[in-house]
């Protein structure tokens, strides 16, 4: 029986250095992972094992247990590109809707959904059909992922 190498160290984009041994090019829900058998774009197969479930960026690495790094790549994904009049209105209804957004200057991506390109064409956005890769904005208690938040009072609340 063959071991897998087991990935249970992550760097974050600009604390490492070391060239890559790989790279992992996932989407962005696939970017959303604790542990499973995962292989690198250059078939290597190892298994990652984190402490609790964790949002990877583009630019982070995984350490394998013998120092080696994969580097994780957004891979590219059905998108809407969100364009018109109103950005900032239209962000608002976006993230009213706890949908996640990746917002530039003069466009908002999101995931390909009819219901909220709807909402959004109703609204007044031009909508159009891309393939990129899917880097939203991270939310506002943490890093990476916008859901799973309470918006009442919590424990750490003065």
């Amino acid at each position: 029986m063959t071991t897998l190498p087991i990935a249970q160290i992550l760097h974050r984009q600009g604390t490492w250095q070391a060239a890559p041994a790989g790279t992992m090019s996932r989407d962005y829900e696939g970017r959303f992972l604790r542990r499973k058998r995962l292989e690198t774009d250059e078939g290597l197969p190892f298994v990652i094992d984190l402490k609790q479930t964790t949002s990877l960026d583009p630019g982070d690495a995984l350490e394998l247990g013998d120092g080696r790094l994969i580097e994780v790549i957004a891979a590219p994904e059905p998108l809407l590109q969100v364009t018109g009049p109103d950005l900032a209105r239209l962000a608002w209804h976006i993230g009213n809707r706890h949908t996640p957004c990746r917002i530039e200057a003069d466009r908002l991506l999101i995931r390909d959904d009819p219901v909220i390109g709807h909402m959004l064409e109703h609204l007044g956005a031009r909508l159009d059909k891309v393939t990129e890769p899917f880097t939203p904005e991270g939310g506002a208690y943490g890093h990476g992922r916008t859901h799973s938040h309470e918006h009442g009072a919590t424990a750490h609340d003065p």
